[in-house]
């Protein structure tokens, strides 16, 4: 029986530490953490709201609805994972007390994001735009 192609590396889960993986883009640092940004869902099941995201230096990231029938909502999420890919493009991912994870790539050129809301029953793809505002 031929072995079957595999395209990914598997990663093993660490324990050591805040989750943020944060790593300067190698010309004026990360652009995701420590950073506040206001993202608006153009797609998937919160799309026409805007959420204001604080991803702080300790790793937790902070959330609250500022528009639609959901606003003055927030939580707090205990860790967060965030990377730069390229000068322009990062990556963030957290896991929500509500079970589920959110997974965007940011693309800073043109302010648009695409990612993955998740849980152990659902996954949908979503996208939207942001801007940084602290």
């Amino acid at each position: 029986m031929p072995t079957p192609n595999v395209a990914c590396t598997p990663v093993v889960p660490t324990k050591a530490g805040p989750a943020s993986i944060s790593k300067s883009d190698g010309k004026g640092g990360n652009r995701i953490h420590g950073k506040t940004m206001r993202w608006t869902w153009t797609e998937g099941p919160t799309a026409g709201t805007t959420h204001e995201h604080v991803f702080n230096d300790d790793g937790s990231m902070v959330w609250r609805v500022t528009d639609g029938p959901k606003a003055g909502k927030s939580g707090r999420e205990k860790k967060y994972a965030d990377e730069m890919m390229t000068d322009d493009v990062g990556v963030v991912s957290y896991l929500a007390d509500s079970g589920y994870t959110i997974t965007m790539v940011l693309n800073f050129g043109d302010h648009r994001m695409t990612g993955f809301a998740s849980s152990a029953e659902e996954w949908m793809p979503v996208k939207g735009t942001f801007e940084v505002v602290g």
